[in-house]
């Protein structure tokens, strides 16, 4: 099946990085990790997974490499993410981001397959924190804090048909509750949140509810890898990402719960 790519690569205009001014560029996804771009490692992970380039990229120069085609950019990633659809048109679609150095094509394949599998119009790479607390005990990520489990973001999404879009627009409304989960519940039902606030709301419920309230079907896909949830934000996340690979990753880093 051929998989369409969007890469998010965009950053509020006006308000200054501190990665970006403490590495002397200008976009974040030329922040140096190891010496190289960070944007380069998510082209190379692409590059030798099931996808095949042109990548769509939106809110960065397409002319820094050649595997890249521009997309129109939006006021945020939400907003980015759907021009970005509208603008390449073609589905299934993956979704990723340029702060992704740890991205591997272990990961992609995991994460497509395990979407394909689903035959939902939606899904969301996500991975425990137990998956990730084993392998890096002492990181700091934003957690969705379920009764049956807690779990972060990876930066991973697949719109696998026009309707899938239908998540992106109320991602578009509600993308300023990111780091608030219960603000996210609130936004789909008070039964939900209230369900939420007293820890009685599993994944699965979540995504069902999820479903029934945008119309189409939104699964998650749980991926084995702790360093799929490890972006780079902050300078502490940028500091771990180049000690991992100075351990030799990714060759070190390729079994399940490894990466």
């Amino acid at each position: 099946m051929s998989v369409s790519v969007l890469i998010l690569a965009g950053q509020r205009e006006g308000i200054a990085d501190p990665l970006c001014e403490a590495a002397g560029v200008e976009r974040k996804a030329l922040i140096p990790i190891a010496g190289r771009p960070m944007i380069d490692y998510v082209l190379d992970a692409l590059s030798a997974g099931e996808v095949k380039a042109p990548f769509a990229v939106s809110g960065f120069e397409a002319t820094h490499d050649e595997r890249l085609r521009q997309a129109p950019a939006g006021a945020g990633p939400a907003n980015s993410a759907w021009l970005g659809a509208m603008h390449i048109g073609s589905y299934p679609l993956l979704i990723t981001t340029c702060d992704h150095p740890l991205l591997t094509a272990g990961m992609i394949e995991s994460f497509l397959g395990g979407a394909q599998q689903t035959g939902a119009d939606f899904c969301v790479g996500l991975a425990e924190k137990t998956v990730i607390h084993t392998e890096y005990p002492t990181v700091k990520r934003t957690y969705l804090k379920f009764s049956d489990r807690s779990v972060s973001g990876c930066n991973l999404f697949y719109v696998a048909n026009e309707k899938g879009l239908a998540a992106v627009e109320f991602w578009q409304k509600a993308q300023q509750h990111r780091k608030q989960p219960w603000k996210l519940a609130r936004a789909f039902s008070l039964p939900l949140l209230f369900s939420y606030l007293t820890g009685r709301l599993t994944v699965e419920n979540a995504f069902y509810h999820a479903s029934k309230t945008l119309g189409i079907i939104a699964k998650p896909v749980f991926l084995p890898f702790a360093e799929a949830a490890i972006d780079v934000d902050k300078p502490s996340d940028k500091a771990l990402v180049e000690t991992i690979f100075a351990a030799g990753y990714p060759q070190t880093h390729m079994k399940p719960g490894k990466a």
